[in-house]
């Protein structure tokens, strides 16, 4: 079973933990959301055309006649 700790406690640990945290800078934020934003959109254009692809193909095979 878990120890009781106080509130108080509690938010000391936290404050102290938070001290340790190793943020980051504005431009590695920056940079980083720029390659999100990036990764995103060649995903999306990725995965559009592949769609495209696949209902394209499945027209294909339904509209087949045997």
């Amino acid at each position: 079973m878990a120890s009781k700790t106080s509130p108080f406690a509690f938010l000391q640990q936290v404050k102290a933990e938070t001290a340790k945290v190793t943020w980051p800078s504005r431009r590695e934020t920056v940079i980083s959301t720029i390659m999100v934003l990036v990764m995103v959109a060649f995903a999306s254009v990725f995965f559009f055309l592949a769609d495209l692809a696949f209902g394209y193909a499945m027209s294909l095979i339904q509209g087949a006649s045997f």
